[in-house]
């Protein structure tokens, strides 16, 4: 009782200006406890909601699949055709076809155009073996069929009689093979913590150490099993149809969500490019985006980069599997 009382006329022999500075003091502390959860609740917003917070880098949710800037807005890019020479933009969306036919030059661009990046090698990896850290995204011990990397179609051997040159590797028709590519996010069991998905398998994806990575629908383990694999053999503009990519970015530096994307059925002729928004933006007119409007051989005039001379080999072991 004695010391209540004595703190009682401490506090009233405090003179007007010590008072003010004593209450400010506390005002101050009061707001900074405050603000505290707010600036804890903001880092959920670190990542766009198609891209996935790994560490402190943002990883694209599922493999890029690419849209056209156009004067009339963007509108869907083929998934078979290599974007050299025109302004694309990379998208991060579920149940659409990858891009393949795409360079390490050209990712780039595309994931530019969406003010993000290609992952750095070891940010791609980390994803791909999720939380715990395992050789396949969704553990240590490969499982068939559990991403797509079972059971494919050859495209190259059934269409072109095994012939693997750059022209026959990019013919628009090889992914539309029945039984090749599948749509993103399709498979439910390859991913992992994180929630990316696709990481081995479907596509290979460009990282910007100049090889690609976690192999394609064809081979996860030739060049190193699963989130290991890696190709190192070509130059930064090589492309075919097993070469995609996926985007990252700096956690933090996006806006809290990109606009809207749709989702679409595999099959559905939009979801074989991609989609740009919820309200769907329509095919330019005079132009048809279905798999029969897609031209058999490469369009006239399109350049072509000559293959390195390791290339045919290299490529030869794994892709006649």
């Amino acid at each position: 009782m004695n010391d209540l009382l004595n703190l009682s006329k401490r506090t009233s022999r405090l003179n007007g200006s010590s008072l003010r500075t004593l209450l400010a003091g506390a005002g101050a502390a009061a707001s900074l406890l405050i603000a505290l959860p707010a600036a804890a609740s903001s880092g959920t917003q670190a990542c766009p909601s198609n891209m996935a917070l790994v560490g402190k880098t943002c990883v694209d949710k599922y493999e890029g699949s690419l849209v056209e800037i156009t004067s009339n807005g963007e509108v869907p890019f083929s998934a078979h055709m290599p974007p050299n020479g025109h302004a694309v933009k990379a998208k991060s969306v579920a149940g659409v076809t990858p891009q393949a036919h795409i360079s390490m030059v050209e990712a780039q661009k595309a994931c530019k155009a969406s003010g993000k990046r290609l992952c750095h090698a070891n940010e791609w990896k980390t994803a791909c073996k999720g939380p715990e850290q395992t050789r396949y995204p969704y553990g240590n011990e490969r499982i068939p069929g559990a991403c797509v990397d079972t059971g494919r179609t050859s495209p190259v051997q059934t269409l072109k009689g095994g012939v693997y040159n750059h022209t026959a590797m990019n013919d628009p028709a090889l992914n539309q093979l029945a039984n090749t590519v599948e749509a993103t996010g399709a498979t439910a069991t390859c991913t992992n913590g994180y929630g990316v998905a696709d990481m081995v398998g479907n596509v290979h994806e460009w990282a910007d150490d100049g090889s690609f990575h976690g192999g394609y629908y064809l081979d996860t383990k030739i060049n190193g099993e699963g989130c290991s694999y890696k190709t190192s053999a070509h130059n930064s503009t090589y492309y075919d149809y097993s070469t995609g990519f996926r985007c990252c970015a700096d956690a933090g530096t996006l806006p809290a969500d990109e606009e809207p994307t749709q989702k679409t059925e595999p099959g559905d002729p939009v979801a074989m490019n991609d989609v740009s928004s919820s309200a769907s933006t329509p095919a330019p007119e005079g132009k048809d985006l279905s798999r029969s409007s897609l031209p058999g051989v490469l369009n006239e005039g399109m350049t072509i980069e000559a293959p390195e001379s390791n290339e045919t080999v290299d490529r030869i072991s794994y892709y006649a599997t």
